[in-house]
């Protein structure tokens, strides 16, 4: 894999080179009295405006065609974000059998819409190949649910599940894209010894992680936890496409910024914080965040201010607003223009133990994808490292604002046109747009 850099290098030299003239639209609805074969234009388009039905299998339509070897496009801000598929029976079966709303074109129809294109703040970004996908998730069974996860198996999108063995072996290499969610990275285990000690769950879950870093060789689990960071910062490094939500995003710069393996953990047994230990952390290491002020005391279920909402905490924010996604140039900065793509704006917020990342410790040149009007923190950042990317989306779960430890999963079926969601999938899909060097 080679980076983004080089990716918009690609993008502009080939971008617009497809381009003609603007001509009438032709495009109509496909009708379910088509039959695959007859009357069928080269392409389909997928809208992703409100006139889409079911937006979160789109992408899983979309994705499957390119996993059969097909090649599609994404319309950048053409009708939200749409995308161009071939046309052929696999893809019209896969999308009536999802619920997905497709629209054949014919070659006048095609040409209207690069013609709108060009003269738009518009780009249509080739797709090439379906990125192998891996979750981080931990062999038992938590007590709450994965946004992303679920957001996979809804679309129908393929994953992996890899977790610290898996890490630690360098078998993160044999994937392209990595999904964090609700894990803590400094070995304290969310701080859920100050709600649920005594629970059956966070038992299970403190033995089995130390028992993990005794079988791989660590002395604790905040050394393995920390060894853990550095095998996914190292996949960035090398090429990597890193997505994290919630707690994830935080405790993972906290474990990459440590020097002593625990600097992040001293007080997770309730000792009190080493007074030191802001002379320990080495942000020069972590992807999004410098300047982080720990959290020093042992009754307060909360990392550090990297968290701008303070869920955990005295001072947590107890009304939640709405985040807006910003308009970004998609001739000239594609990347963050697909993670941006949707069909609404403004989406009403989402609590998670990691809400939204505080302006005053992003680090310069951190890409905000979207804030909230007039807060002193942003909601969904991105920037590159290495070879590779990363993106964190702060909140735990687009449609459950409230979410608590226990509740049901969401049920996606019930928002199949989740803009919240939507903003997962766009990250999923993105590195099929990766240009990767030729093997020699």
């Amino acid at each position: 894999m080679i980076g983004r850099r080089s990716f918009l290098r690609v993008l502009g030299s080939a971008g617009l080179s497809h381009m003609a003239a603007p001509a009438v639209l032709s495009a109509r609805p496909l009708s379910s009295a088509m039959r695959p074969g007859t009357g069928q234009g080269a392409s389909l388009l997928v809208p992703m405006d409100d006139r889409q039905s079911n937006h979160l299998k789109a992408y899983g339509v979309t994705y499957r065609s390119l996993g059969r070897g097909g090649t599609a496009e994404w319309l950048l801000n053409y009708r939200d974000g749409s995308f161009l598929l071939p046309d052929g029976s696999a893809v019209r079966r896969d999308a009536a059998l999802s619920g997905v709303a497709c629209e054949p074109l014919s070659p006048g129809g095609l040409v209207d819409i690069r013609g709108v294109i060009q003269a738009n703040n518009m780009d249509a970004v080739p797709l090439e190949k379906a990125p192998k996908v891996a979750v981080y998730v931990p062999p038992s069974a938590a007590p709450w649910d994965d946004a992303v996860t679920m957001a996979l198996q809804y679309a129908g999108i393929e994953y992996a599940k890899v977790w610290d063995p898996e890490v630690v072996a360098g078998r993160l290499q044999d994937y392209e894209w990595l999904h964090l969610h609700h894990e803590d990275f400094t070995g304290q285990f969310s701080k859920f010894y100050l709600m649920y000690s005594g629970s059956a769950w966070l038992a299970e879950m403190v033995r089995q992680n130390a028992r993990t870093a005794r079988d791989l060789g660590f002395g604790t689990v905040a050394a393995l936890k920390k060894g853990v960071a550095e095998g996914i910062r190292r996949f960035v490094e090398q090429g990597g496409f890193l997505f994290a939500m919630c707690t994830a995003t935080e405790t993972l710069e906290i474990a990459l910024a440590a020097r002593d393996v625990d600097v992040a953990a001293q007080y997770s047994d309730g000792t009190p914080m080493d007074a030191r230990a802001s002379e320990l952390l080495e942000w020069s290491r972590t992807f999004a965040f410098e300047n982080v002020v720990l959290e020093r005391s042992p009754s307060t279920a909360s990392f550090s201010n990297i968290d701008g909402h303070q869920v955990n905490s005295p001072a947590r924010r107890q009304v939640l607003g709405a985040f807006r996604l910003f308009n970004f140039s998609a001739k000239i900065d594609p990347v963050p223009t697909m993670l941006v793509q949707c069909h609404r704006q403004v989406i009403p917020d989402f609590y998670g133990l990691t809400t939204s990342f505080s302006r005053s410790t992003l680090k310069p040149g951190v890409t905000i994808l979207a804030d909230e009007n007039g807060a002193p923190w942003v909601k969904y950042i991105h920037g590159d490292y290495g070879d590779g990317t990363w993106t964190f989306l702060g909140g735990h779960d687009p449609e459950d604002p409230q979410h608590q430890i226990g509740d049901p999963p969401t049920d996606l079926s019930l928002y199949p046109n989740s803009p919240g969601y939507r903003l997962i999938l766009n990250n999923v899909l993105f590195p099929a747009a990766q240009k990767r060097e030729l093997k020699t």
